[in-house]
């Protein structure tokens, strides 16, 4: 439907993206793993584009790196939710029980003060028995949190982790090596952790069990296909199967994205959303192999994803709704350019595409440059229905996906009123905008620079202190700068005219900072102005 107005209506998408005049048909409860941008900033701005409001606790609760959230706190501030104006919750059980993700992978809570902490859970359920509750846990990475403590033993201590399950004789003498080297109450610390851990992922099983959860993803932090983590997961899998709940609880690599995953599936349960999705791969040996930190091969991580989004995977290309395209092939020369054109043949036939850009060794945890670049200069970025290439496999497909979904979602069935219809467009341009930047330009590009000027002025890439951390923000800012203005004009001039008639451009400068002193993540935000004809 087109609008026709007098003159320009122009208005700002500020920092929430809270634009235009209508109310967001669906409001979201929202517990973060933690305070990276990832987890609160990502499903915030994607929410927007299925026309939700997601409302989280104070920030000042939520923590900050190595310093946990204040889990007793977020309870109170639950209880203090109105639960009735409310139509989902999304809530990671590893900031309640231990003040988030790196919280959760040390022994500074007990288990009964832990579980004590997620009851709420229950409480809300009574309170609200029509509200969806849909929960995340982490099952236990093996490696540490890395910081300068640890920094000596930290590799050996990976190792340990990955063969100290085995039985053949080698793996046991090199086991007992390694525990020599690495201090005992690090271990001690690590394995208490590690048990009520695994106390909590079967109590949150029970919970689904009992009705107070209706969807659980048991998410794998990173690992590989062998480690002590493999016989807790066989645990789990054991109690879901004879609990009789196999379709309501997942088990799956990643972490840091599955707030984004039950968003989407959150939001298409609301709509009654169905969506059909056909994974398109760039090779069957890609689609076959097992990504870094991951521990199934990159077909099933897919599929595992999409079942915890909400949508059916589809093997009919006529029958799919939307089209996920999977990028792995950094290796192998010319597939990026013969990729490229098969997703662009897809876009111009008017089909919904998304695309996944998946680093298949583990060295760069960016946008591949040579298909990105391809993707920029070929002007496809903003007519996708979504892209993501940051960290592993789990973190770019399950960001991807969702904002796919949700797009998908908003494109049938939200687009009908022109003030939700340019909201929906507005955020939508936002968020893949953003993922440019951030995957693209910072994680490839802006960091590399940033890391060689750290090493040239004598810093570490992992770990600085406050003063270290503003110093190389400042010169990675100035990157940013440079890139996010010399980006936009092109990204906004390749939209075409859509549905609304909407024309967007930058307004101001691109916000950046390291949250977590050091260059491994960034929050970056900007603002956009959009106009109706």
């Amino acid at each position: 439907m087109k609008r026709k107005l007098s003159g320009l209506l122009v208005w700002a998408l500020s920092s929430i993206l809270s634009i235009g005049t209508a109310v967001a048909s669906t409001r979201i409860l929202l517990i973060p793993l933690d305070d990276r941008p990832s987890s609160w900033q990502f499903p915030q701005k994607m929410g927007r584009i299925g026309d939700a409001e997601v409302v989280m606790p104070p920030r000042s609760l939520w923590g900050r790196f190595m310093e946990p959230g204040q889990s007793d706190q977020i309870v109170a501030w639950i209880r203090s939710q109105d639960l009735s104006t409310y139509d989902a919750a999304i809530v990671a059980i590893d900031m309640l029980a231990y003040g988030g993700l790196v919280g959760s992978r040390t022994y500074q809570v007990g288990s009964s003060a832990a579980l004590k902490r997620i009851r709420v859970l229950e409480e809300m359920r009574s309170k609200a028995p029509k509200l969806k509750i849909y929960a995340q846990n982490v099952i236990m990475r093996l490696a540490l949190t890395y910081d300068r403590e640890n920094a000596v033993y930290y590799s050996k201590f990976s190792e340990w982790a990955k063969i100290s399950a085995a039985t053949d004789v080698a793996s046991r003498q090199r086991t007992a090596e390694l525990e020599k080297e690495i201090p005992a109450h690090v271990l001690k610390n690590y394995l208490r952790a590690r048990k009520r851990n695994l106390k909590t992922n079967l109590v949150a099983v029970r919970l689904v069990k009992k009705g107070v959860i209706d969807f659980l993803i048991l998410s794998q932090d990173d690992a590989s296909p062998v480690g002590i983590h493999v016989a807790d997961r066989e645990k789990l899998k054991q109690a879901i199967k004879e609990l009789g709940i196999i379709n309501q609880v997942a088990i799956q690599p990643g972490a840091d994205e599955v707030s984004m995953l039950l968003l989407g599936r959150a939001l298409n349960a609301y709509h009654n959303q169905h969506t059909a999705v056909k994974a398109i791969y760039c090779s069957d040996e890609k689609a076959n192999t097992v990504m870094p930190y991951e521990d199934v091969p990159l077909r099933e991580t897919v599929s595992h994803h999409l079942a915890a989004a909400g949508a059916s995977e589809v093997q009919d290309e006529q029958e799919a709704d939307l089209l996920f395209f999977v990028f792995a092939s950094r290796d192998v020369a010319g597939r990026a350019e013969t990729f490229v054109d098969e997703i662009a043949r897809h876009v111009e036939q008017g089909k919904r595409v998304a695309v996944a850009d998946v680093d298949p060794i583990g060295n760069i945890q960016g946008g591949d440059e040579t298909f990105t670049s391809l993707l920029i200069r070929r002007g496809l970025m903003p007519r996708l229905s979504g892209y993501a290439s940051w960290n592993t496999a789990g973190n770019t497909i399950g960001t991807v996906l969702p904002q796919g979904l949700i797009f998908t979602l908003a494109d049938s069935q939200l687009m009908i009123d022109p003030v939700t219809g340019r909201n929906v467009i507005a955020a939508q341009r936002w968020f893949t905008l953003h993922r440019v930047m951030d995957d693209y330009y910072y994680h490839n590009l802006a960091r590399k620079k940033t890391q060689t000027y750290m090493k040239a002025e004598g810093l570490g890439s992992l770990i600085m202190d406050a003063e270290q951390a503003r110093k190389v923000e400042q010169y990675a800012r100035t990157l940013m700068h440079d890139f996010f203005d010399g980006f936009t004009p092109q990204f906004f001039t390749d939209i075409p005219a859509g549905k609304q008639q909407i024309h967007c451009k930058s307004a101001g400068d691109i916000r950046f900072s390291l949250p977590w002193n050091r260059t491994f993540e960034a929050e970056i935000d900007f603002d956009i102005e959009c106009a109706l004809n």
